[in-house]
């Protein structure tokens, strides 16, 4: 078996430094920040962005993997404090607003959850999964949530409202987000 070679504290303080500047960027100017300037900007040079993230997407993955892992770990939270059904809902709610307030987050919520009907394995879209799977079976065995939705289901229609939400001036205010979220858990319902 071939071992890992721990990397080089160098290459650790510039992969920390691209992550860093990478977030801020995406923050500004959306996904489509230039990774040019994130790589200027980190004081590395563009083989160094690639060698560390070979595409925009893994850019994107890791400046975000914390965020979306937070996120992941609110589930258990509300549910602890919710019944099922309004623990899945507060949390789409949650996941939903967070879409809305930081930029890049929804595309990249998207591409986890979209690949011609099969999720792609990515660590962002992973934790996402694990969390969304634990609230949509608890609001199943509960009786509040049909039997046929799948949790990957639940997270596309959360992107869906996000999206939605996004069209309308008061879309990032949460109540738009509420409001369409109510209408579609409605339809979710046993």
């Amino acid at each position: 078996m071939a071992q890992v070679r721990p990397m080089r504290a160098d290459a650790r303080r510039n992969r920390e430094r691209l992550l860093a500047v990478a977030a801020q960027a995406f923050a500004e100017h959306g996904e489509g920040a230039s990774l040019d300037d994130i790589a200027r900007r980190a004081g590395v040079g563009v083989g160094t962005l690639y060698r560390h993230f070979p595409t925009r997407q893994a850019l994107l993955e890791a400046a975000y993997l914390e965020r979306l892992e937070a996120i992941a770990a609110r589930a258990d939270v509300i549910a602890a404090a919710r019944p099922a059904g309004e623990a899945l809902a507060e949390w789409l709610n949650e996941l939903a607003a967070e879409m809305l307030r930081v930029r890049g987050l929804k595309t990249l919520l998207g591409s986890a959850v979209t690949d011609s009907g099969t999720p792609k394995a990515t660590a962002c879209g992973d934790c996402l999964r694990v969390a969304a799977t634990r609230l949509v079976r608890a609001a199943q065995h509960e009786g509040t949530l049909r039997r046929d939705i799948e949790p990957i289901e639940v997270l596309r229609l959360a992107h869906g409202v996000a999206t939605a939400s996004g069209l309308t001036r008061s879309g990032a205010d949460g109540t738009t987000i509420r409001r369409y979220l109510s209408l579609l858990t409605e339809g979710l319902r046993a």
